[in-house]
């Protein structure tokens, strides 16, 4: 019996030589890993553009917009209207003057931050204090420009910087490099539980970032105070804060990581790297910065991290609510629409097949 004869099969004339439709090709590259890498291409390239920029605008050239400086007793001769007159104009008349009664009424208002120096009449000169520990940069403009105007209308001035910076963070930016450490880490581990702890239910994700953000923030107080000596913290205080800012950014991330899936890092990157630490006030005082990011800075995580840190480190006294209230709403409505969006979220237990849970 012989085999039976095998034909290879009949194909329509052409089949092999038609290119695939333009449908097709675009149905196949979307369901490729090119489109998302193609997408980031661009993101990447946006993103160090703006990064450069925000920063650049921010901290590049400080330019003073409003300084509120107190003003004791009277500065009303023809000479202090002068001097007067001619600080205004070398801060571009950006000096808003405070009138205050008395000397303690005046440096309450410095310790409280509402003024960044205090001017005054003192022996037959002008007499200025300013606090580096409100703002260095700002302390600085101060004293040159006074000193500057002083020598120009030959009036005498004596500066005293009466809040100075610790010894061990001469240009107080060691309190900005640790708020901008808690923030950048605080959402980069949100992003690593999203990619290596996929089974996380979401309780268990928000457990897992108080706890990293806990260790977090204790181990950046310990090695800038206890290891390297450069700033001395009121640990205790200094730890929460950071631990406080590191689990609200880690929140900020899990809740757009819900509502936005793999694109998650774009707003989070855009809140709190390129608009929240250039307008934090950590590196430039806000005075200094366009009056724009001066305001919006204190509204967000990185501003009121370093507010916190700031003014629990040189004004234990005159401490303020509002940027723990600012760290708080951030916090209380991640966490609030994670949990309401948690079925749109791409991971954990509750959104796998059962054998794969039981696996876990």
């Amino acid at each position: 019996m012989s085999a039976p004869d095998l034909e290879p099969p009949v194909t329509p004339h052409g089949d092999h030589a038609r290119p695939p439709a333009r449908g097709d090709r675009w149905a196949a590259f979307k369901a490729s890993p090119y489109l998302p890498a193609a997408v980031l291409l661009f993101i990447i390239a946006a993103a160090a553009g703006l990064f450069a920029g925000s920063y650049t605008y921010a901290m590049a050239n400080p330019t003073p917009r409003n300084i509120p400086a107190a003003v004791v007793g009277d500065l009303d001769t023809v000479r202090d209207k002068v001097f007067l007159d001619r600080l205004e104009a070398a801060l571009d008349t950006s000096l808003v003057l405070r009138e205050y009664a008395t000397e303690a009424g005046a440096r309450t208002a410095l310790e409280q931050q509402k003024v960044f120096g205090i001017l005054r009449s003192e022996n037959g000169g002008v007499g200025l204090d300013v606090a580096s520990a409100s703002g260095a940069s700002v302390a600085q403009l101060l004293a040159e420009s006074t000193l500057k105007v002083g020598e120009a209308t030959h009036v005498p001035v004596k500066v005293k910087d009466v809040k100075p910076l610790q010894r061990g963070d001469p240009r107080g930016l060691a309190l900005f490099y640790i708020s901008l450490a808690a923030v950048i880490i605080g959402f980069v581990g949100a992003i690593q539980l999203s990619v290596h702890a996929k089974a996380l239910a979401p309780l268990e994700r928000i457990g897992f970032t108080v706890a990293y953000a806990l260790l977090g923030g204790f181990a950046i107080a310990a090695v800038v105070d206890w290891l390297l000596s450069s700033v001395k913290l009121p640990f205790l205080q200094s730890w929460m804060i950071l631990s406080l800012t590191m689990f609200t950014t880690g929140m900020v991330f899990t809740m757009f990581n819900a509502l936005m899936g793999r694109w998650a890092m774009i707003p989070t990157w855009g809140l709190m790297v390129l608009l929240g630490n250039p307008s934090s006030g950590g590196a430039v005082s806000w005075p200094l910065l366009p009056s724009v990011l001066g305001f919006i800075g204190r509204w967000l995580p990185p501003g009121a991290s370093v507010n916190a840190q700031h003014a629990a480190v040189y004004y234990q006294g005159h401490q303020r609510v509002f940027p723990y209230l600012v760290l708080a709403g951030w916090l209380l409505v991640s966490c609030t629409v994670f949990l309401v969006w948690r079925h749109r979220h791409p991971e954990g237990r509750d959104h796998m097949p059962e054998h794969a849970a039981a696996a876990t």
